[in-house]
């Protein structure tokens, strides 16, 4: 198998409350737009959300939670809250060294941002 593109797709409950959360209070560009949905840059990632097929029970099915990595995990934290963003879990270092912050969308989805300190495994070049 080989994979040659991947992308999170949300089907929000309310599709313009979510456009606006990603979009305006997050602050994501827009990879592109379709008569269905909205695609955002995340990284080296996609986030789509997609204005049709929106669960029936409130929260969806989704269980797990959208990593995203940021150089400055504090001044994200600042400009969210300067943006009224509410804040899940403020930003501290992890006892796995990671430090991290979560932010939740209007479905409930948990989004934890991640900064990776210089001295922490995930830097280090494993090819010996």
């Amino acid at each position: 198998m080989e994979i040659l593109a991947s992308r999170m797709l949300f089907r929000p409950a309310d599709y313009a409350r979510s456009l606006r959360f990603y979009r305006d209070d997050l602050g994501l560009a827009i990879a592109r737009e379709y008569g269905g949905g909205t695609v955002f840059y995340a990284g080296q990632s996609l986030i789509e959300l997609a204005a049709h097929g929106a669960p029936v029970t409130p929260g969806g099915p989704f269980s797990g939670a959208v990593w995203l990595q940021v150089r400055d995990l504090y001044a994200t934290e600042d400009e969210l809250r300067g943006r009224g963003v509410a804040i899940a879990r403020e930003a501290r270092q992890e006892p796995w060294g990671l430090h991290e912050m979560h932010v939740s969308d209007p479905d409930g989805v948990t989004l934890i941002f991640v900064q990776i300190p210089d001295d922490h495994p995930l830097r280090r070049d494993t090819r010996g």
